[in-house]
């Protein structure tokens, strides 16, 4: 499995942080680690909880990544479908399915209209 220099992890960070505050304003931080070819993306609430939400896994593109959202059921994560039916796709689709599981808003799946 190919491990990500370190401008894509950067680049992933950009984007995520981007996107959580222009979508998603319940979420104060993002809390993002990496391991290998993976990086765990968690969200800590304006109330001070960390949610785990999502892994993503690195195939050698910054833009499209695996996913796997986080199962509390088995305190682990688990290999998932986006909601276009993908098993990979952009961080923000990730963090949009995994925090509208999470945060309870499923419309955030949906584009954003103007």
């Amino acid at each position: 499995m190919a491990t990500p220099p370190e401008s894509t992890k950067s680049s992933l960070r950009h984007r995520l942080v981007t996107h959580a505050a222009q979508r998603w304003p319940q979420i104060k931080q993002l809390h993002i680690r990496h391991r290998a070819g993976f990086a765990y993306v968690d969200a800590e609430l304006a109330d001070g909880t960390i949610e785990p939400l999502f892994r993503l896994r690195y195939a050698g593109s910054a833009t499209i990544w695996g996913f796997a959202i986080y199962l509390y059921s088995k305190d682990g994560y688990e290999d998932s479908f986006l909601p276009n039916g993908h098993s990979a796709g952009t961080p923000e689709q990730a963090l949009d399915c995994a925090a509208g599981l999470y945060l309870n808003k499923p419309a955030a799946w949906l584009p954003p209209t103007n």
